[in-house]
């Protein structure tokens, strides 16, 4: 995948395109995402011990991984994924300004 967990995202295509967000997980088997703040949900939920109220909740639901892309550290815009062998450890680098993504 060439997101991962942490990363500063925006949403390319579907309802809530233009909206940025990170990574809170990543489901790779399924090429889906979990981005904050992006693709919301209500779930209706029975009173239980958690929650004794019941009702609707709120919360982020995966989207497919085509649909994101990670964020330029330098100008701030979406950019492709390019790899670099940088010391001898493969390394994600963006493709607009050619910073490198991982820490």
């Amino acid at each position: 995948m060439h997101v991962k967990k942490g990363d500063k995202v925006m949403v390319i295509s579907g309802k809530d395109k233009g909206k940025t967000g990170v990574i809170l997980a990543a489901f790779p088997k399924k090429d889906r995402v979990l981005v904050e703040g992006v693709n919301i949900v209500k779930k209706h939920s029975k009173p239980n011990q958690l929650n004794p109220q019941g009702g609707i909740i709120s919360h982020e639901a995966p989207i497919h991984v085509s649909n994101v892309m990670p964020i330029d550290p330098k100008s701030g815009e979406p950019t492709r994924v390019g790899y670099k062998v940088v010391d001898g450890n493969k390394v994600r680098v963006a493709k607009k300004s050619g910073e490198v993504l991982d820490k």
